[in-house]
């Protein structure tokens, strides 16, 4: 039965027997007789002791291990025996002490020769390539990937350690972590250190620290961190509950966009409509989850670590494995956009000629009228909404119906129905219109026009539109209802509609009249600017008389000013 000791190395707590405590203690001893009166013993020792630390928890089977001899011994054939160990020269720094020491590259952040967190250039370590490529890498995904490298390159900052001691940074750029390579480093280190204090300004830094110590005291200092301390917890706190938040509200949606596993909620026909790919709902619900929730998984974990700074890791594996999912997610979701884009790229319509058989001088009378089994009234407006006839059958019911009201040069009125959709292909967004369902009657001289259309639920929203026009010859007779006000989509330059009456109207020129509205209301009849507007001086008029619809309005004697009639005579201004 052996003996137990309790050390402490390189910041960890192990269980070590009598016989390996002994021959660890040995070693190190060897190992400082070997870097005697070299630069930056006391460094290099300790990153020493930090790698053997890190070669012993990898050990660990369970928290009750004991380091025993052989654990020891396996330690040391990695790290290299210290009486074979000599001080080496430039030309002789490739050699290796022994063939198990560790070759392979671990990933860390870079920060001495990074700008920012040193992730592109711990990346360039790990890669093999210049950090510059990395960099441009990054940038073309925040333009070109809608700001994912922005987000890419924090979620990295993240989950990848940096390189703090010289172990790290000899794991970084994969070389064998052994006493030669260690002592190297940190000589390389200390040689960079002097060459910064050889060339520095010793007086003004001297001053500069002189002041600094004059303005700052160690009690603000104090201050300073608890501050600091207490708005880290803080900001670890609103991290934890937006993450935790963000997270429950991604899982609700992956268990509810477009999935009728449990339960059929109202909006999947609205979502499902909306879908432009073939690919399922529910796999758009797990896209989101992957690619918004990894980040804020991250951000969750930052968050209790600002809390518990001592929290354990969740490993490197884990970490990297979630880097990996979140980036094919994004690439998924980002080809998924692409596919969306491409099924709306193409517009087509359908295109009906119906003729109406009146003549100019009769009256075509037009309104819109509603289907009392999917709406109350004409004001229920719905661009988009599903609905279920009588048999059943699920439908797309739209108001996105519009009339325009255009001349023509042909001796009689005709109708035009126009019924235009998207698609990924011209042929694809026609066949999507002539499965518009849309209905008009013409009795005599009677067009009555549905205010809706209908579709397929299969045929999916793809900008379905119904657009009527309604084509008038020279002279014809119109009087439109109350109703089309909120359809009628004419250029006012040609027809405008007056919405405060019910107004008779008629073609003549290239203006559609209004025969009976009021003059400040006419914009297309304004007496006062009528090209065929006479206008006859008059020193003296001893006697007016105006009638109107028989009626005289205006008997007057000995009247001065001017008198100003309409093409036929009629007299319409006294000035």
């Amino acid at each position: 039965m052996n003996k137990t000791v309790n050390i402490n190395l390189g910041g960890m707590f192990f269980h070590i027997d009598e016989d390996a405590y002994l021959k660890l203690t040995r070693y190190f001893d060897a190992i400082k007789r070997s870097l005697n009166n070299s630069s930056g013993q006391d460094e290099i020792i300790k990153d020493i002791e930090m790698r053997v630390s890190e070669l012993l928890t990898e050990k660990q089977k369970s928290e009750k291990h004991v380091v025993g001899l052989k654990d020891v011994d396996e330690v040391i054939a990695v790290m290299g025996q210290p009486e074979d160990y000599r001080i080496e020269d430039e030309e002789s720094t490739n050699h290796s002490f022994n063939n198990g020491a560790r070759k392979h590259k671990k990933l860390y952040r870079d920060k001495e020769k990074g700008m920012i967190g040193g992730v592109a250039t711990g990346l360039g370590h790990y890669f093999g390539i210049d950090a510059v490529w990395i960099k441009i890498v990054f940038l073309i995904f925040v333009f070109a990937g809608f700001g994912t490298g922005i987000l890419a390159y924090f979620v990295l900052w993240i989950v990848t350690p940096e390189a703090v001691t010289t172990s790290e940074k000899l794991e970084m750029t994969g070389e064998p972590v052994t006493i030669s390579n260690i002592e190297k480093k940190v000589r390389e280190e200390i040689e960079g250190l002097s060459d910064r204090f050889k060339n520095a300004d010793y007086d003004k830094m001297g001053n500069q620290v002189k002041s600094g110590a004059e303005r700052i005291s160690s009690s603000f200092g104090d201050f300073v961190m608890t501050v600091f301390k207490i708005f880290a917890k803080f900001l670890g706190v609103i991290l934890i509950i937006s993450g935790i938040s963000t997270l429950i509200m991604l899982l609700i949606g992956v268990f509810t966009l477009g999935t009728n596993v449990f339960v059929d909620f109202p909006w999947q026909n609205f979502i499902e409509a909306g879908n432009f790919t073939d690919y399922p709902i529910w796999s758009f619900g797990l896209l989101m989850f992957l690619a918004v929730g990894i980040p804020f998984f991250f951000l969750t974990l930052l968050g209790f670590k600002l809390l518990s700074p001592n929290l354990k890791s969740i490993g490197n594996i884990t970490k990297y494995t979630l880097l990996a999912i979140w980036i094919i997610a994004v690439a998924i979701a980002i080809s998924v956009g692409i596919k969306q884009a491409t099924e709306l790229s193409y517009d087509n319509k359908t295109i009906e000629k119906k003729e109406i058989g009146i003549s100019p001088n009769d009256t075509l009378y037009v309104k819109f009228r509603y289907n009392d089994y999917y709406a109350k009234s004409l004001n229920q407006d719905r661009d988009f909404e599903f609905v279920q006839d009588s048999a059943n059958n699920q439908l797309i019911y739209s108001t996105d119906v519009r009339l325009h009201v255009l001349h023509t040069d042909e001796s009689k009125a005709y109708l035009q129905i126009e019924k235009s959709a998207r698609g990924n292909s011209f042929t694809n967004a026609k066949k999507r219109a002539e499965k518009i369902d849309y209905k008009i009657q013409l009795d005599g001289n009677r067009l009555v026009l549905d205010n809706y259309f209908l579709t397929d639920v299969k045929n999916k929203f793809r900008g379905q539109e119904v657009d009527v026009y309604l084509y008038l010859p020279e002279g014809q007779l119109f009087k439109p209802d109350a109703s089309v006000q909120d359809y009628d989509d004419s250029d006012d330059d040609f027809f405008n509609l007056h919405f405060s009456g019910n107004y008779n109207y008629k073609v003549d020129g290239s203006k559609i009249k209004c025969l009976n509205c009021p003059a400040e209301e006419n914009d297309h009849n304004d007496v006062n600017h009528d090209s065929d507007e006479d206008t006859i001086d008059n020193d003296t008029i001893n006697e007016v008389s105006v009638k109107i619809n028989g009626k005289e309005v205006l008997n007057g004697k000995k009247t001065n000013g001017k008198l100003t009639t309409d093409k036929n005579g009629v007299i319409i201004k006294i000035n």
